[in-house]
């Protein structure tokens, strides 16, 4: 597993903004004999935009990056370090030295250099680069050198971060040629992962042909295994039950499927792996001006929401609550942040709330403060299956018995990253799925520079958040969760962000079978027959 954090896009982004990090469990077993110089063919469930890995927080594009690019780390099912393009690894809270593997190639044949890898740190360290992955893997001003003769990458924090070795090792690193002209990989690829962009048509599929010298992947990986796809096209199938019609007619090999169709595919047996994320979390836009960036609106519209049974109706009832803003299982982290510290469904203390804070019922009874409204544009992703939208419009009746006028928007991937994620548009609430591993690749999403010039997406201002990230930071690994648990709390208390429901995603097969690490694992990928 590359740890990661990903906006969630997928029926499983579904952990796509969704920011993504996943575990994976047995459901069903393939069977059949491995057929080599196959095709395979994967569904996306959107269309992953811009491939270039260091400005995407969207998790169906770091699906279709994991299999062009490679990280100096993987991650195993236990939760610990393993080697990824770096065979040895070190570090403190404000450095990090790793040693490349030898042999390591990148598409177009040329070596990984040691500088090339320094030189992926500290441009996405560079708050000018204005890369999405800053704050995610690498701190705001890290800087790296790299040595070519000795093949050690030395990298140098601004300020603590108790996860450092793991974060930095996790970035997707871009070889020579796309670091030099990023365009090149906006719709094709330069990397050492084991597949390179062959064609591209976007809004319908993606082909990508294998590496057949690639040797260097997760575990014991190598470059001649049995069943092995030639090629990959990943096919935009936006409708779920198109994907699992494709699935079964045997047109499609793999697709993620969260909705009802999930049934039938289990009824038939069909080979799958599942992959748990959150799915309900709501988000507040609390933008200066705006009426959600008063506490006082937020405590009153969660008041007003029945979370466990919101929970239910976009999880099909099969949903857990949450327990933390990361994922329980998949980092060190695993305190219980949630249970008691958000307000508790009650709808006269919620118009109680509103009383006080002088939102008063109008005209239809919507409520005003000052001549202004009470009008809320709310979001949520339609690429996360068709629960989402019921479970959108039982946000907007309870909001409306509340006194407020509610504006339901289904948005793509596209609109999220433009209009949520790069700040373009108007919006004050959100039912967008945030997955991560670790409580530091939060940060910059709860915190800080808000859009363009950085993450803070919902303009989050917590100064107590704040205080407990600085003491957490300077704490190495699991020793600083108690501070990272109080941090998420004070989140909480100020309603910044509500987490109520994780989500199963099972992703079914027919004709190929495969593990989960992050999403899909192309390594793991074997066609049968």
């Amino acid at each position: 597993m590359r740890s990661a954090a990903t906006i969630a896009v997928a029926g499983a982004l579904a952990t796509g903004l969704v920011l993504s990090a996943c575990s994976s469990g047995e459901q069903t077993t393939g069977a059949g004999k491995p057929v080599a110089g196959q095709t395979l063919t994967m569904a996306l469930n959107a269309d992953p935009g811009n491939l270039d890995p260091q400005f995407t927080s969207l998790s169906i594009t770091k699906q279709v990056d994991a299999f062009l690019y490679d990280s100096l780390l993987n991650i195993d099912g236990s939760g610990k370090d393993v080697a990824g393009l770096a065979e040895k690894w070190e570090g403190t809270t404000t450095t990090a030295k790793y040693t490349l593997r030898k042999g390591v190639t990148c598409a177009d044949g040329t070596p990984l250099t040691a500088s090339t890898v320094a030189e992926n740190i500290t441009f996405v360290g560079n708050p000018a680069s204005k890369s999405t992955r800053i704050g995610v893997f690498v701190p705001p001003g890290a800087k790296a050198t790299g040595d070519d003769a000795t093949g050690t990458v030395t990298v140098t924090a601004a300020a603590p971060d108790a996860f450092l070795v793991r974060n930095v090792g996790g970035l997707h690193i871009v070889c020579g040629k796309g670091m030099k002209n990023r365009t090149l990989l906006k719709q094709g690829s330069d990397g050492t992962g084991q597949f390179k962009v062959t064609e591209v048509v976007p809004g319908d599929h993606y082909t990508l042909t294998r590496r057949k010298e690639y040797a260097w992947g997760v575990g014991n990986f190598k470059a001649d295994q049995p069943g092995m796809p030639d090629k990959v096209v990943l096919k935009v199938v936006a409708n779920e039950t198109t994907a699992a019609n494709l699935l079964l007619a045997g047109q499609v090999n793999i697709a993620a499927i969260s909705g009802p169709d999930k049934q039938r595919l289990e009824a038939q047996k069909v080979f799958s792996r599942s992959m748990g994320t959150p799915l309900g979390e709501l988000w507040f836009n609390q933008k200066p001006g705006l009426p959600t960036a008063d506490l006082a609106v937020r405590k009153a519209l969660t008041q007003a929401l029945d979370l466990a049974q919101l929970g239910k109706v976009i999880t099909g009832g099969t949903g857990k609550p949450t327990t933390s803003m990361t994922v329980p299982g998949t980092g060190p982290c695993n305190d219980d942040t949630v249970t008691g510290n958000l307000p508790g469904h009650d709808l006269d203390a919620a118009k109680a709330t509103l009383d006080a804070a002088g939102w008063k019922p109008g005209a239809g009874g919507i409520r005003e403060k000052g001549g202004t409204k009470l009008s809320l544009v709310s979001y949520y992703l339609t690429n996360l299956g068709p629960t989402m939208q019921s479970g959108a419009e039982l946000l907007q009746k309870a909001w409306t018995e509340l006194g407020v006028q509610v504006s339901l928007k289904a948005v793509s991937t596209a609109e999220i990253s433009t209009v949520v994620l790069a700040g373009q548009g108007t919006w004050h609430t959100g039912l967008i799925p945030l997955t991560t591993s670790l409580p530091s690749q939060l940060v910059s999403f709860l915190s800080g520079p808000t859009p363009p010039g950085g993450g803070n997406f919902s303009w989050i201002k917590n100064p107590e958040y704040d205080a407990a990230v600085a003491k957490a930071a300077k704490i190495a690994g699991a020793d600083g969760c108690g501070d990272w648990a109080s941090a998420e709390r004070a989140l909480f208390k100020q309603v910044n962000v509500v987490p109520f429901v994780n989500s199963t995603v099972p992703i079914f097969a027919k004709g190929a079978t495969f593990e989960l690490n992050d999403g899909v694992d192309p390594g793991s990928i074997r066609m049968i027959g």
